[in-house]
């Protein structure tokens, strides 16, 4: 069984290879062959080498790299990467090592057990397994070195489309989002930028599936670190949940 792990990634030239170390060192068990398909998004900075030098430095991997000559966004990455993939079973895995790359076996288990056909990890059910939570009470479930703002996003970006769908997730906005290719048949993804979350997920529950969700442990950085999202982002994943509700 391939799983292929879609790396999209936009200036990330001092991480990625780290990340990409990371993902290559995970050991999955022996009837899943994985494949990683590296997209550069059209990186403005040295990230297409540090993708290289990988490359060269590990000649045996099942490695595909594609490029963008322009960016066009995490949408349009991951679009490139999906068609390119070969995989049984596709998880995207973002490059600025927020998400740990040995937590995917524990994403796509339930898919491997043949339990679903899409799984996501929720940061917010990690947060509260560790009964951490924010001010008061009131926005529990917060990682503590997370933006307020950003947190507060994500949740209401989850409990519109949990409104609108009938839906019961904690965590739309997770990276690690796991597909069984024949979850996706007749799923066409038409945003460019991270839009492309709220989007895949209403139409995958407009098509009956269940969104299975597990805990997965998150590191945020900082704007000044190259954190990329920011409060329009927020506001398009609305717009894009009402659009395809």
């Amino acid at each position: 069984m391939i799983l292929s792990i879609i790396v999209p990634v936009y200036n990330e030239e001092r991480l990625v290879g780290e990340l990409l170390g990371k993902v290559t060192e995970v050991e999955f068990e022996d009837r899943v062959v994985p494949e990683i398909i590296v997209v550069n998004d059209g990186s403005s900075d040295g990230t297409s080498d540090s993708i290289k030098e990988f490359i060269e430095a590990n000649p045996s991997l099942n490695l595909v790299f594609l490029n963008h000559e322009i960016n066009q966004g995490k949408g349009a990455a991951v679009r490139s990467g999906m068609k390119a993939a070969k995989g049984d079973i596709l998880i995207v895995q973002d490059a600025d090592l927020e998400y740990d790359p040995e937590e995917i076996k524990d994403v796509m288990a339930p898919i491997l057990k043949g339990d679903c056909k899409v799984v996501y990890g929720s940061r917010i059910l990690r947060e509260k397994e560790l009964g951490r939570s924010g001010i008061f009470g009131l926005i529990t479930g917060k990682h503590p070195h997370s933006y307020v703002l950003a947190y507060l996003g994500g949740v209401a970006i989850t409990q519109w489309t949990n409104l609108l769908t009938g839906a019961s997730l904690t965590d739309e906005p997770t990276c690690y989002k796991c597909f069984h290719r024949s979850a996706l048949e007749g799923v066409e993804i038409d945003s460019d930028d991270f839009a492309w979350e709220p989007e895949v997920t209403v139409k995958l529950l407009r098509k009956g599936l269940r969104i299975h969700e597990v805990p997965i442990s998150y590191h945020p950085r900082k704007m000044s670190e190259g954190k990329k999202i920011h409060w329009q982002d927020g506001v398009r994943a609305l717009l894009t949940v009402w659009k395809y509700r």
